[in-house]
């Protein structure tokens, strides 16, 4: 597996985070596959794994308790860019989230959020347009009942105690 460097930037707040202990589990030209433990571990959030969609726009992210229990799928949108040797992978939260219980229950968040970024000049028209599009795209997948596909990358994984 070669050295992906992963920074996770963030507009509210702003910072921007290598995600140093992140482990890249797969990578190709459409998906980079991470496991991680939570940055802030809480009681309830130990671990996870995440699959980046890179051409879409989103990453989709099982979090899960100490028992590697599911305890819901978090979706961010995001805009993925790579350094020219490809070697660094920055992903920019675009605030925008979709939050999926095990019950099937779905929330979309944080859409005041984007609306505050794009008032403080903080996302210009461009990145807010295709945080909608991606947002559209994401949800359209799991109104179809694709939620199994979007996550099929991270299953086999789940072996390795890092999801």
């Amino acid at each position: 597996m070669d050295d992906l460097v992963i920074y996770r930037k963030r507009l509210i707040p702003e910072e921007c985070i290598h995600l140093k202990n992140d482990t890249l589990l797969h990578r190709d030209d459409d998906v980079v596959v991470t496991g991680w433990k939570a940055i802030h571990p809480r009681p309830d959030l130990d671990h996870g794994a995440s699959v980046y969609y890179l051409k879409e726009g989103y990453k989709v992210s099982r979090f899960c308790g100490a028992d590697s229990s599911l305890l819901y799928w978090y979706c961010d949108i995001v805009d993925c860019s790579f350094s020219p040797d490809g070697r660094i992978l920055t992903t920019t939260d675009l605030l925008a989230d979709v939050v999926i219980y095990p019950d099937g229950s779905v929330r979309v968040v944080d859409l005041d959020e984007l609306a505050e970024a794009f008032e403080q000049g903080k996302l210009d028209a461009t990145l807010l347009s295709k945080a909608l599009r991606s947002l559209d795209k994401l949800l359209r997948e799991i109104y179809n009942g694709r939620l199994s596909v979007l996550t099929s990358p991270l299953e086999k994984y789940s072996s390795l105690g890092l999801q």
